[in-house]
């Protein structure tokens, strides 16, 4: 009678087993053609091209001709392109020049919209709008704006007694950085805005409630509450823009065409000439890999040092 009641008790506990087994495997199999879609998708779009970029890298390839494996010569020519070198330098200085502003004023913005009760619907809307414009639209509309003699900005600037002569934004060198500099903080410094203004509303309310008990003015309370509540988002912010100035080429090809002298023309910009004008496929994909390794190597950096200082 004993063993019976052991044997149906077995039986009963491998009936239960069962079917918790078959819903892990049903969920897993769930699991799995939820992410199949993403993941044909990536291996086709993203990381196939990417390991063919990679192989072509190795080539002396013409596009239209022979392609003929010269191995590492591609990057030991690199290393010795002044061209490249002075590229590499304008996107260096547009990053650490660009990424504090945007920041910044991102940040800035997003208090000022924040203290504000009516109307901030508006003013999300009003900053976020020129991000969803495209780079051409942009920099048609700052080219225009920057024209001499006819442009709004020049006008603006001799209205309010600052100038007294036509300033030729486009036709020197430094003044050139600055139009684009400025063009891309007007253009992107909104989505920076929405992700501080979201992690400012995430902070609760109770701490700004016993700062203000215990009679901490606002400079304090930005410093010890504000500021260290939102290091996530800072960390996030400055590793997008980072990877997002040194990508910059729409900027400088329809604003400035590169010029003048090629004294805007930046990494991007080289790859875009070697790949599409002269067609050294091979050379242009030593040119992306390395600057992918850059934009990897400051990434990481970024995130460890900003996450250290945030803790």
């Amino acid at each position: 009678m004993a063993s019976k009641t052991l044997s149906e008790g077995g039986s009963t506990g491998a009936r239960a087993r069962a079917p918790r087994s078959s819903l892990r495997r049903q969920g897993w199999i769930t699991g799995v053609m939820m992410v199949l879609p993403y993941t044909i998708f990536f291996l086709l779009f993203s990381l196939i091209p990417i390991l063919y970029g990679f192989g072509v890298s190795f080539y002396d390839w013409s596009l239209l001709g022979d392609k003929t494996f010269v191995g590492l010569e591609n990057y030991g020519n690199l290393m010795q392109d002044e061209e490249f070198r002075a590229n590499l330098l304008h996107t260096v200085l547009f990053t650490v020049v660009s990424v504090p502003l945007i920041t910044g004023f991102g940040l800035l913005l997003a208090v000022l919209v924040n203290g504000i009760r009516k109307g901030q619907a508006f003013l999300r809307i009003s900053f976020f709008m020129p991000y969803v414009l495209s780079v051409s639209v942009i920099s048609s509309i700052w080219v225009i704006f920057l024209q001499p003699y006819t442009g709004l900005f020049n006008q603006i600037l001799r209205g309010i007694g600052l100038i007294d002569s036509e300033i030729f934004w486009l036709s020197d060198s430094t003044l050139a950085w600055v139009s684009i500099i400025m063009a891309t903080v007007w253009w992107t410094i909104g989505f920076v805005f929405v992700l501080f203004l979201a992690g400012l509303q995430d902070i609760p309310e109770s701490f700004y409630e016993a700062a203000g008990l215990e009679g901490a003015s606002r400079w304090q309370t930005f410093r010890y509450i504000t500021f260290p509540s939102l290091s996530r988002v800072t960390v996030l912010v400055v590793v997008l823009q980072t990877i997002a100035s040194f990508k910059i080429f729409g900027q400088s090809k329809l604003i400035t065409g590169g010029g003048p002298a090629g004294a805007t023309k930046t990494v991007v910009f080289s790859i875009y000439e070697n790949g599409f004008q002269t067609f050294q496929m091979g050379y242009a994909s030593a040119i992306a890999f390395v600057l992918m390794l850059v934009i990897l190597i400051i990434s990481l950096l970024q995130t460890l040092l900003l996450r250290r200082f945030g803790e």
